[in-house]
């Protein structure tokens, strides 16, 4: 009997004819999470892993075990196919409850020489904040031999003044590893020569940075934004200015002397702390983390806490991004009701973007069919494609620890390794490029007939194989969008051919914006355009297309309104998903034709 194919695979199909008769079918990724370390609600980009470990950590103790975020172990991965030279990650920390509960630690007390006239200062020349907010900031508090901070981890950090010197009016501030000694220094910047001089060119503020965000949410709209205030941009990942309390303006007098009502500003060589930071992330016993998060703990959060991040990333504006995610977020409407409620609002917010598209998680681990079915059944958007089962990794920042993530950890990889293999319209999937070669095993071994199911309500299987060397691999084996009607964008290599076709197409119309709306104008636009998807059309991601710019459909009545209509038409290429093989057993003496 015929083999009916359902999701992508390959079909051997046997026609028995020994019978009398028979008669012969691109930013990168923006992902959503908690981290260790770094700034609250605000989206910031990391170009390596490394970049992102000094901004956002990596791991954490909890109930005394050593445990990552989905969020770090995403990137690890991420990082680890794009390299230095790939796209960027676009990380936006979140934390439990409000926001404004988690500050930024400050400087521990700063000494500078007395003043001319013997008197000591009373207040720090300045003051020093920490970009990441959160009282894992804290390193201040009793200390070891050989000047070590008992409060020291390798996520905060300390300074140190080294340098100085009253006769130039300079002095060097130096960022440490908070868990460092004085005999064995981790130095993670060296700021300088500094002054306090506002009009020197090296004055602090200008060379470190003295600029902070906030999230705000506009009274008309309820649209959320980033308001920046200071006057510096932070040049530095760990610190930033947070007053100067003894300025030296115009150091030098007119022979080039020091004046000596400022000299005792310069402040002493000396080492100090952060302290007085609020806000703590992390519990003291095990949370749930990996396989054990719940729909009201999710890795020691709730679905709500996520919520003014999303809004704030529907600026398409402000952050662009080709791809969206947010690990640990399930969106099952009968075992994390709280979870999809916020998934199915974020895939409204790329819906409407319409310039990205979103991997969502469908089912925790340990899932029936039947719930992981059902889990999609009030979603239908091009803009979002759903992977199941749950995938093992290694941690890869603890030492063979193997745990077990939800698909939207490692997609992106497999999202960034297509693209660089071939095009954003070629499908991630199968064994050129949807092997998640990060992944140990999956959940589960999907039968063919598993995969079916799946795939028929637009969830992705991701299958496992033997191979030649009798290891498994774990492969995507599909690329379904949750668009439920039948059209060419229920494909991801569909959709993401149009967004990035749109994007750039985009970019080319904002360049003519206020130009005359004539015909030299149109040809020029087509003398971009045209080349472009001709460009795509020899990468085989489109099959034909025709671009319609003219007076056609620019008449008078649409220029009299300052509109200038441009039609583009395309044709994707599609996907060979469906492979046919038919064996056709001959009875004796009958020579194939």
């Amino acid at each position: 009997m015929a083999e009916t194919i359902i999701s992508p695979g390959i079909s051997s199909i046997e026609n028995d004819q020994s019978f009398i008769t028979q008669t012969p079918t691109l930013s990168g990724v923006s992902i959503i999470g908690p981290t260790v370390i770094g700034r609250v609600g605000i989206p910031t980009i990391c170009t390596t892993y490394s970049d992102y470990v000094s901004k956002f950590g990596n791991t954490f103790i909890s109930g005394s075990s050593s445990y990552s975020y989905f969020t770090s172990i995403a990137a690890a991965n991420y990082f680890n196919v794009v390299g230095a030279n790939g796209p960027s990650l676009l990380i936006t920390r979140v934390v439990s409850g409000s926001k404004s509960n988690f500050t930024s630690a400050t400087s521990s007390f700063i000494s500078s020489s007395a003043h001319s006239s013997g008197s000591p200062y009373n207040t720090s020349p300045f003051i020093l904040e920490t970009i990441s907010q959160g009282q894992i900031m804290n390193s201040t508090g009793p200390t070891g031999s050989n000047g070590t901070l008992l409060n020291g981890l390798s996520n905060n950090i300390r300074w140190s003044i080294i340098s100085p010197n009253t006769s130039n009016g300079t002095f060097f501030l130096l960022i440490r590893q908070g868990n460092d000694t004085q005999n064995q220094q981790s130095i993670l910047q060296t700021l300088g020569p500094l002054s306090l001089d506002p009009f020197s060119f090296n004055y602090i503020e200008k060379v470190i940075g003295n600029q902070t965000e906030q999230i705000i949410q506009d009274s008309t709209t309820n649209e959320y934004f980033t308001q920046l205030s200071g006057s510096y941009p932070n040049q530095s990942i760990y610190v930033r200015v947070k007053a100067v309390n003894q300025t030296t303006p115009d150091y030098f007098d007119n022979l080039g002397i020091p004046k000596t009502q400022f000299t005792g500003s310069i402040p002493l060589a000396q080492s100090g702390s952060f302290g007085n930071a609020t806000g703590n992330n992390i519990p003291s016993v095990a949370g749930n983390y990996y396989e054990n998060i719940t729909d009201t703990n999710i890795q020691g959060l709730t679905p709500n806490d996520y919520t003014e991040s999303i809004l704030l990333l529907a600026n398409k504006e402000a952050y662009r991004y080709d791809l969206f995610t947010i690990p640990g977020l399930i969106a099952d409407p009968l075992n994390f009701p709280l979870s999809n409620a916020v998934v199915n609002n974020a895939i409204s917010m790329v819906s409407n973007r319409a310039n990205s598209l979103m991997i969502i998680d469908i089912a925790t681990y340990g899932e029936s069919l039947t719930n992981v079915l059902n889990s999609v059944s009030d979603k239908d958007s091009s803009y979002a494609a759903a992977y199941y089962p749950w995938l093992k990794t290694i941690n890869p920042s603890i030492l063979n620890q193997q745990i077990w993530v939800p698909p939207s950890v490692l997609m992106p990889r497999v999202y960034a390794q297509n693209d660089i293999i071939a095009y954003p319209w070629f499908a991630p999937a199968g064994t050129s490029r949807g092997v998640v070669t990060t992944a140990t095993q999956a959940e589960k071994i999907l039968t063919q007939t598993y995969r079916d199911s799946l795939y028929q309500a637009n969830i992705n299987p991701i299958a496992t194989f033997p191979t030649s060397l009798g290891v498994p691999s774990v492969i995507v084996f599909g690329q379904k969008t949750l668009q439920k009607k039948k059209s060419s964008l229920d494909r991801v290599n569909v959709r993401r051919l149009l967004i990035t076709i749109k994007g750039y197409v985009t970019q080319v119309a904002n360049s003519f914006l206020f130009e005359p709306n004539n015909n030299s104008t149109r040809e020029k636009f087509l003398s971009l355009v045209n080349p472009y998807l001709s460009t795509i059309q020899q990468q085989e991601g489109l099959t034909s297309f025709q671009v319609i710019i003219d007076a056609s459909n620019n008449p008078p009545s649409v220029i009299d309104n300052n509109q200038m209509v441009c039609q583009i038409y395309l044709q994707p290429t599609k996907t060979a998903e469906f492979i046919l093989l038919d064996f056709n057993i001959s009875p004796s003496g009958v020579v194939a034709s």
